[in-house]
């Protein structure tokens, strides 16, 4: 069954903001190898003038997994099948480093849906801002809902 294409510019704001904590820094950093002393150590990020440690750029993440539940995934109306999922892609643009101690808060918004194949395409955008309402950071991602492209009169279906 096709994606609801309506769901195309619906916002999904978290609940809740998220405060970045200087282990979960250094538990991602440690996670995937990162081994800059401004991930892991205080001093060394101030040395470097940022106010705590500094996350790695995929950092954010975490934002998605933890707010996974609250975004169109988990919307039925979307009419996504999630054992029919993989993911494709996903982009970071960080507009300033993310230190522990910022609170932020994130909106996912659907971007477009679009058929690849007998495949669909949801790409999402999800903007971070901080405490103050300062852009942080925008992420893209896009999933690949295998199998759910509408029949086509042009395209002969496997039967």
């Amino acid at each position: 069954m096709p994606l609801n294409r309506a769901f195309i510019g619906r916002q999904y704001p978290a609940s809740t903001s998220y405060e970045v904590g200087r282990e979960h820094v250094r538990r991602f950093a440690e996670a995937i190898g990162d081994t800059s002393p401004a991930s892991l150590d205080v001093e060394a990020a101030r040395a470097l003038g940022h106010p705590d440690v500094v996350a790695p750029p995929t950092f954010l993440t975490v934002l998605n997994f933890r707010f996974a539940l609250e975004g169109p995934v988990a919307d039925p109306a979307l009419g996504l099948d999630y054992a029919l999922v993989v993911h494709g892609e996903q982009s970071f643009e960080l507009h300033r480093p993310v230190c522990a101690g910022d609170v932020l808060t994130s909106v996912q918004s659907v971007t477009d849906i679009k058929d690849a194949g007998r495949n669909e395409i949801l790409l999402s955008t999800t903007e971070v801002t901080d405490a103050a309402g300062a852009p942080v950071a925008t992420l893209r991602s896009s999933l690949v809902s295998r199998g759910t492209a509408a029949p086509r009169p042009d395209r002969q279906e496997a039967s």
